[in-house]
């Protein structure tokens, strides 16, 4: 029980399968390998590399696991984490359009998806939270992603910041998390990546890991 510093953070990630026009997700990869890769590097002091799931790349019908994986983390066996927590989630989606790396800094409270979830569901300008209000409604991670981002760019990676993460999926997943972090006092941050046609895999690894040591830093 001695209270030598801070507690560690820990991270628990996630990334999502495939989705209509994207056969193979590169954050399925990085989330799967990122156990292994950040054993092999040397987990950093002061981090603890919680979860790491893979997502349906669906809305509504993915719910239930979504707040089951979120809930799963806060109460897990550590009873520590309980009077210290310092838990972050950090979720990764792909943007196959992009050509680098995007910090994601809000999301909107507005399904619009572009095309059906893998469950068919489609909706248009619907409130993800009825509860919160219009879909101009916004939630803003509590990371400092400014920081974050110039860190990461003097790194050499090609990184940037956003302030829209889009109104498919990955923003109906990261206005969700967003909102359960404030509820629970953790913390939530949303990470665009390219394909690995643009950015090779192993660039993509190095930087989700990186990325994962400078939250434990910056906590």
């Amino acid at each position: 029980m001695g209270s030598e510093g801070p507690s560690p953070v820990t991270v628990h990630v996630t990334g999502f399968k495939k989705f209509h026009g994207v056969a193979e997700n590169p954050t399925e990869t990085i989330v799967s390998n990122l156990k292994d890769y950040m054993k092999k590097r040397g987990m950093p002091k002061g981090l603890i590399l919680g979860s790491c799931s893979i997502l349906d790349t669906a809305g509504q019908g993915a719910l239930v696991p979504l707040y089951q994986t979120l809930q799963a983390a806060l109460s897990g066996g550590d009873s520590e984490s309980s009077n210290s927590r310092r838990v972050v989630w950090v979720h990764f989606g792909v943007n196959s359009g992009a050509t680098m790396f995007a910090i994601e800094s809000q999301a909107f409270n507005e399904a619009t998806f572009r095309c059906p979830d893998e469950m068919g569901w489609k909706p248009q300008k619907v409130p993800i939270v009825p509860a919160d209000g219009a879909i101009s409604r916004t939630r803003e991670t509590s990371l400092p992603v400014e920081e974050m981002t110039k860190v990461l760019a003097k790194m050499g990676y090609e990184v940037m910041i956003s302030d829209d993460a889009g109104r498919f999926v990955c923003n109906y997943v990261y206005y969700h998390s967003l909102r359960f972090a404030e509820q629970n006092g953790v913390k939530s941050l949303f990470v665009h990546v390219p394909l690995f046609l643009t950015i090779d895999e192993e660039t993509q690894m190095q930087f989700a890991a990186s990325l994962l040591e400078l939250i434990a830093t910056l906590y």
